[in-house]
């Protein structure tokens, strides 16, 4: 039974250190355990010390060394670039299909002077209650999409909505965000599809187109923000990371805070799934994620330093 326990455990160190999930033929299965890396990681370390067998206890810790090579940097803050441009403070917040408590996302957005916010899971109802609660105020300006499963860009600053994404696309909602210093900021509001239902091919492959299609940084500084449904173990979510990103929270060192649990308004969480990337020459400050009533997820907070404008090309680019 304790080789059984420690072949498992070097079974998914192994998986996880190949990629597992990059083939088509196992990405099915490899997508939705991976997800859960973080914990086996605790639970490769638990069993070297709780094992009794010493070859078994020995295979865990080795196990345990190897997971932790992968998860264990995104706890560590990283060296910053030496960005000299404004600050800008983002926040996202999946809705849970406008359940959340608009009260709690407007006060979280005014107590952390958010200069955007992404909402994800959208409704025409939940901008009616956000509307109430003060919202309009706080950003008075928006490019929305409300369906049932709509997203929403609200700001401090003017917004120009950006050309319609691509179909399979994460990328639900964009635009461009003028700032006051002249410099201007493409968002992505992110939502993308679930890997759901479990085992499934189609669905997975479906995740993974949505992710593929995202783009690439630009001239100009490009924020990604939302729930990706994705975490730092899936090979497909680095892959995009490799495109010109950094994951802000991972930078900060709170790249293990999870953001979603299985039952809303519950304290448990599972995994990471909501992210702001950023392009590289961005300087991330601080991170922080917040508990959202009526959500089964954390909103997401971000404060970032942006670049300072390469030239006046950047800041007289054409309107989108």
């Amino acid at each position: 039974m304790e080789w059984a326990v420690a072949g498992a455990l070097g079974g998914w160190a192994a998986a996880r250190l190949a990629g597992a999930d990059r083939l088509q033929f196992a990405e099915a299965w490899a997508v939705p355990l991976l997800s859960f890396t973080p914990q086996v990681t605790a639970a490769a370390w638990a069993s070297a010390l709780l094992l009794r067998g010493t070859g078994p206890a020995a295979a865990a810790a080795v196990a345990g060394a190897a997971l932790t090579a992968a998860v264990g940097p995104r706890a560590v803050p990283s060296r910053q670039p030496p960005a000299a441009g404004p600050v800008l403070r983002v926040l996202t917040a999946n809705l849970l299909v406008g359940r959340a408590a608009a009260e709690v996302v407007v006060e979280l957005a005014c107590r952390k002077h958010a200069d955007v916010l992404f909402v994800q899971e959208f409704t025409v109802q939940a901008a009616a209650r956000l509307r109430r609660a003060g919202l309009d105020d706080l950003l008075p300006h928006r490019v929305t999409q409300p369906m049932p499963h709509g997203s929403g860009i609200y700001a401090r600053y003017p917004l120009r909505g950006g050309p319609p994404a691509a179909p399979v696309s994460a990328a639900r909602c964009t635009a461009r965000l003028d700032l006051p210093s002249g410099q201007f900021v493409q968002l992505a509001c992110i939502h993308a599809a679930p890997p759901k239902p479990v085992w499934s091919p189609a669905a997975t492959a479906r995740w993974r187109g949505h992710l593929s299609a995202l783009p690439a940084p630009g001239d100009s500084p490009l924020i990604l923000a939302g729930d990706f449904n994705a975490t730092l173990d899936h090979a497909q979510f680095r892959r995009l990371l490799r495109r010109g990103y950094v994951d802000a929270a991972s930078q900060a060192g709170n790249g293990l805070s999870l953001t979603w649990g299985p039952r809303p308004g519950r304290r448990l969480t599972l995994l990471a799934i909501d992210h702001v990337l950023i392009d590289r020459r961005c300087a991330v400050l601080t991170t922080s994620a917040h508990w959202l009533t009526g959500s089964d997820h954390r909103a997401l907070y971000a404060e970032l330093r942006l670049p300072a404008p390469h030239s006046r090309r950047d800041q007289a680019s054409p309107k989108p």
